[in-house]
Protein backbone atom coordinates (compact mmCIF):
# COMPACT_ATOMS: atom_id res chain seq x y z
CA UNK A 1 0.00 0.00 0.00
CA UNK A 2 1.34 3.39 -0.98
CA UNK A 3 1.91 5.98 1.69
CA UNK A 4 0.19 9.23 0.69
CA UNK A 5 0.94 12.25 2.84
CA UNK A 6 -0.11 15.87 2.51
CA UNK A 7 2.51 18.52 3.14
CA UNK A 8 1.56 22.16 3.55
CA UNK A 9 3.51 25.10 2.20
CA UNK A 10 2.99 28.71 3.22
CA UNK A 11 4.13 30.35 -0.02
CA UNK A 12 2.76 30.15 -3.55
CA UNK A 13 5.47 27.67 -4.52
CA UNK A 14 8.46 25.77 -3.13
CA UNK A 15 11.54 24.38 -4.84
CA UNK A 16 11.77 20.60 -5.14
CA UNK A 17 14.97 20.45 -3.07
CA UNK A 18 13.36 22.41 -0.24
CA UNK A 19 10.25 20.27 -0.44
CA UNK A 20 12.26 17.05 -0.16
CA UNK A 21 13.77 18.36 3.09
CA UNK A 22 10.22 18.66 4.48
CA UNK A 23 9.57 14.96 3.86
CA UNK A 24 12.23 13.96 6.42
CA UNK A 25 13.31 11.07 4.18
CA UNK A 26 16.80 12.46 3.55
CA UNK A 27 19.60 13.16 6.02
CA UNK A 28 20.93 16.28 4.30
CA UNK A 29 20.82 18.51 1.28
CA UNK A 30 23.78 16.57 -0.13
CA UNK A 31 21.77 13.35 -0.08
CA UNK A 32 18.90 15.13 -1.82
CA UNK A 33 21.18 16.48 -4.54
CA UNK A 34 22.73 13.06 -5.09
CA UNK A 35 19.37 11.27 -5.10
CA UNK A 36 17.88 13.68 -7.63
CA UNK A 37 20.91 13.41 -9.92
CA UNK A 38 21.02 9.62 -9.83
CA UNK A 39 17.42 8.52 -9.28
CA UNK A 40 15.09 11.47 -9.70
CA UNK A 41 11.51 11.71 -8.48
CA UNK A 42 8.18 11.94 -10.25
CA UNK A 43 6.35 15.25 -10.16
CA UNK A 44 2.82 14.88 -11.50
CA UNK A 45 3.91 11.59 -13.14
CA UNK A 46 6.88 13.20 -14.95
CA UNK A 47 10.47 12.24 -14.01
CA UNK A 48 12.33 15.21 -12.51
CA UNK A 49 16.01 15.69 -11.63
CA UNK A 50 16.13 19.46 -10.98
CA UNK A 51 16.31 20.65 -7.37
CA UNK A 52 15.04 24.05 -8.47
CA UNK A 53 11.83 22.72 -10.02
CA UNK A 54 9.00 24.82 -8.62
CA UNK A 55 6.12 22.98 -6.99
CA UNK A 56 2.66 24.45 -6.51
CA UNK A 57 -0.59 23.65 -4.72
CA UNK A 58 -1.95 20.17 -5.58
CA UNK A 59 1.31 18.96 -7.17
CA UNK A 60 1.99 15.28 -6.50
CA UNK A 61 5.54 14.12 -5.78
CA UNK A 62 6.38 10.42 -5.81
CA UNK A 63 9.81 9.68 -4.36
CA UNK A 64 9.77 5.91 -4.73
CA UNK A 65 7.19 3.18 -5.10
CA UNK A 66 5.76 3.74 -1.63
CA UNK A 67 6.18 7.45 -0.75
CA UNK A 68 3.73 9.86 -2.37
CA UNK A 69 3.25 13.45 -1.25
CA UNK A 70 0.62 16.02 -2.17
CA UNK A 71 1.32 19.72 -1.67
CA UNK A 72 -1.29 22.07 -0.39
CA UNK A 73 -0.84 25.79 0.07
CA UNK A 74 -2.14 27.26 3.29
CA UNK A 75 -4.19 30.34 2.60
Amino acid sequence: MDKVEKISITDEHINLGQFLKLTNLFDSGGFIKNYLQNEGVFVNNVKEHRRGRKLYNDDVVQIDESNIFILYAEK
